[in-house]
Parts: C-alpha cells; structure tokens; sequence
C-alpha cells in the first residue's frame, strides 16, 4: 500500500480542491477528518476520488486510525475502487458510492445504496 502525507508532496497548506485535483490525478483515496472533503467529492463533476473519513469519537491517533481501517479494507476495497465515500464511525461504517444522484421525494430521501 502505498501511503503519502499531503506534507510529503507540499499540500501542506493547499486548499481542500487542490489536495482533491491532486488526489484525482495520482489516483489516491483522501484519508481524513474534514468533512469538506466529502461534500467536495459528492459534488465533483470530474472522475472521482475514493474519501475516507473519520468521524465521531473515533480516535483522533493516526496508528488507530490506521489500524481500523486495515482491519476493514478488505471489505472497502471494491468501493473504493470504484469510487465512494466511506465514513468510519464510531458505531459503524457507512458507503456511498459515486456519483452520489441527488435524492428524489420519492426514494425517502435515503440516498442508500
């Protein structure tokens, strides 16, 4: 697996949509706590970028974050290939995959796959 902090490629201090555009192009999965960061994807027009976000009281520890996510990525792997948002809580784990169509009265508003 092949890791890069957006302080190793000088992102540091980017926007969200630059660390996106580049995550695009190298084919990444944004890994993160920002929740920008999946809003942008759901609206992205252009190919999309897997994101996964940590979110609640999940540990803020970068080598547990690291670990619960190993210890998932067998079961995320084929969604994030194909593109989607992956929210890991603190209770569960959610999928969405992209393009995320907006939801119609009809569908009960869910969005759920």
């Amino acid at each position: 697996m092949d890791v890069v902090h957006v302080h190793e490629i000088g992102l540091t201090s980017a926007s969200d949509p630059a660390v996106l555009d580049a995550a695009v192009r190298e084919g990444r999965v944004l890994i993160t706590l920002d929740t920008d960061f999946g809003a942008l994807v759901a609206h992205s027009r252009s190919q999309p970028s897997s994101v996964i976000l940590f979110r609640g009281r999940v540990t803020r520890r970068p080598s547990a974050q690291a670990s619960l996510l190993l210890a998932n990525v067998d079961q995320l792997t084929e969604d994030l290939d194909a593109g989607a948002i992956v929210v890991i809580g603190s209770e569960r784990i959610r999928v969405r995959r992209l393009p995320i169509e907006p939801t119609s009265p009809t569908d009960g508003g869910s969005g759920r796959r």
